[in-house]
């Protein structure tokens, strides 16, 4: 089947039932014994999250959803989710956005209406995008796979076939998380069709002789890096090694589904008051909704199951994965792995721009999304007419 159809989002009336009868029977934990931290999401920030999510009114996320374009077709045997949002101008350029975890498609969505309609928001009709966000598979509305193989190398060959079928032979594309690695992956392949590529998490790490040689800035980078793999990927270790045992939790329990995404979308965000407090509360809740009624939890946790073992795991088995493409990278600062530019030039061997912005994190769709709109603009101004 490779029919494009309409696919509005409307969760049962008995689903929202079920959610509000558990979460007033959740069983929450004693407090934790310290208070830095370091054992996880603190009681109190979990039982104010809950709160929250009992006052959420997720009627009002599918009106904001349905809204937008949103469709479904069959890619490689599954049946992907996404949105398709055409511009108002004839000469809008074709845009793939991916998203990562545990974020969703949701991440995109107050910045596409600047890229489809720039005039609207104060732009230029030069910078207009036809923008399409697919969910990554046994994510969000996308088809959770039943079968090995659905890591980012196949996804990328499937959202190379969603934009023929859409009708683009060109495009460019964005990713950041496991987007990054769905979007390069998507340019390596396919470089004649991918005009251009955008990242906010290139992929690349030092060699042992970037090491020996890094300046102060460069040995802060890697100090932080290490930290991070010391204490920070505690959810790739799990997903990657017993995703099925964590899934249990995730799909019967609201607050053990909160928990888990909530770390992530704190801990990796710039909750600098300066920076505007990294991702909200009612963008959490909506994520973690989102999660919830698509019954995914689960599914997304055995995406690292089958990604970390497709993923090269050396430095020098990446570099050799080049990527010819033009590559423009915008970093923000509370990236929690970040990477130095003489790494990412060995891999990406076209690179454009590198822009190193003062405020955002991992999530700059929901943190910094006014940034990220004028970044996308600038990365494929270039690219349009080649």
């Amino acid at each position: 089947m490779t029919e494009i159809e309409p696919f509005p989002v409307s969760i049962p009336e008995h689903d929202l039932d079920d959610l509000r009868a558990r979460l007033d029977h959740v069983r929450l934990p004693e407090a934790e014994t310290v208070r830095d931290g370091t054992q996880g999401v603190g009681v109190d920030r979990l039982r104010s999250l809950l709160d929250a999510w009992r006052e959420h009114d997720w009627r009002s996320v599918e009106q904001r959803w349905n809204a937008l374009p949103h469709f479904r077709t069959r890619l490689d045997g599954l049946n992907i989710a996404f949105w398709h949002v055409r511009s108002p101008e004839p000469d809008a350029f074709p845009l793939v956005l991916t998203h990562g975890w545990p974020g969703s498609v949701l991440e995109f969505e107050s910045m596409i209406g600047p890229l489809t309609d720039p005039v609207a928001h104060g732009g230029s009709a030069a910078d207009a995008f036809d923008v399409v966000v697919p969910a990554l598979p046994g994510f969000g509305f996308s088809e959770r796979p039943s079968e090995l193989g659905w890591n980012p190398g196949r996804t990328a060959r499937a959202w190379a076939e969603l934009m023929t079928r859409l009708g683009y032979q060109r495009f460019g594309a964005h990713g950041g998380d496991w987007g990054a690695y769905v979007s390069t992956e998507l340019a390596r392949l396919a470089p004649e069709r991918v005009a251009a590529l955008h990242l906010t998490m290139p992929i690349a790490s030092p060699l042992p002789e970037d090491v020996a040689t890094a300046d102060d800035a460069e040995k802060a980078m890697i100090a932080k890096r290490d930290m991070f793999m010391r204490t920070g990927p505690t959810h790739v270790v799990v997903q990657s090694v017993l995703p099925q045992t964590l899934g249990y939790s995730l799909l019967d329990s609201p607050a053990g589904l909160a928990a888990w995404l909530s770390q992530g979308l704190v801990g990796f965000s710039d909750t600098r008051p300066e920076a505007g407090g990294g991702v909200s509360v009612p963008q959490q809740i909506d994520d973690i909704a989102l999660y919830w009624f698509t019954g995914t939890g689960a599914s997304a946790a055995r995406w690292y199951w089958e990604s970390v073992r497709w993923v090269p795991h050396t430095a020098a088995a990446q570099n050799a994965q080049t990527v010819t493409v033009p590559t423009a990278c915008t970093l923000f600062p509370a990236e929690p792995f970040p990477v130095a530019k003489r790494w990412a030039e060995r891999r990406y061997r076209n690179l454009t721009s590198w822009n190193e912005r003062e405020y955002g994190g991992h999530f700059p769709g929901w943190e910094q999304p006014g940034v990220l709109v004028s970044e996308l603009r600038d990365a494929f101004r270039r690219s349009r007419d080649r």
